[in-house]
């Protein structure tokens, strides 16, 4: 009786058991999903979201959607996402970045509520300056607060000149958001840990040499959904770079 029992033991707590390794995959895969998520409520909007004009001219889209662990406090905030391009500049949406962006108070505009937050790079020059492990939006690339709204009837010349245009969602409201100030980083642990080897943002955005995780398709299918086509392609010389 007593082996029995103890072999009913040993399935209990194998069965609540988790490696390390696994819990920080499943972390990861969540973020991705989330991000799919986030993309799909802002576009099925009717008359509301990022105009198709501007979505289907971005090389790259970057998501970070709002989690509980978000530390807001006042003059700024933080949070972690994913950032992914078209492959080639033009082609299908590849496999994403892990990335952090901090220092902006894009939460203050919604009384102070995690939100979530977007962004779109305009031209492959800017894709190329997010490979970098750090980049200071306004300073190293200029960002302006996205138009909302199916067509781009309402942009202005900012907006077409801007490098990348952002957007918050928070309790259902969706508006443009200078990003202006923030901070945007590799995180090159979740990278690591998404697909179990040390590769550069280059590798995984420019070069493609790894295929989107099976969490990541439904991010790609979404942005596929609403921007099959778009985009320009990056320079020779950095999609054949090793």
């Amino acid at each position: 009786m007593k082996k029995y029992s103890l072999i009913f033991a040993l399935i209990l707590i194998a069965g609540f058991y988790h490696p390390p390794a696994a819990r920080a995959q499943s972390k990861f895969d969540t973020r991705l999903e989330e991000a799919a998520l986030v993309v799909n409520a802002i576009m099925r909007a009717p008359d509301n979201g990022i105009p198709l004009d501007f979505l289907n001219r971005a090389v790259c889209v970057g998501i970070i959607p709002s989690e509980k662990k978000f530390a807001f406090f006042v003059g700024g905030n933080y949070g972690r996402g994913a950032l992914v391009c078209r492959r080639g500049g033009n082609g299908p949406w590849g496999a994403p970045s892990m990335i952090s962006v901090s220092g902006a108070s894009y939460g203050i505009q919604f009384g102070g509520e995690g939100s979530d937050v977007v962004f779109i790079v305009m031209n492959p020059e800017t894709a190329e300056k997010l490979m970098q492990q750090t980049l200071k939006l306004g300073m190293d690339a200029s960002a302006a607060a996205g138009p909302v709204g199916r067509r781009a009837e309402g942009a202005t010349n900012a907006h077409f000149n801007a490098e990348i245009l952002s957007y918050s969602r928070s309790k259902g409201l969706f508006a443009g958001l200078s990003l202006s100030g923030s901070v945007v980083k590799e995180d090159s642990n979740a990278n690591r840990k998404l697909y179990g080897r040390d590769l550069t943002p280059e590798q995984i955005l420019i070069q493609g040499v790894v295929a989107p995780p099976a969490s990541a398709k439904a991010l790609d299918g979404v942005l596929e959904k609403y921007s099959p086509h778009g985009g320009k392609p990056f320079p020779k010389t950095s999609a054949t770079s090793k």
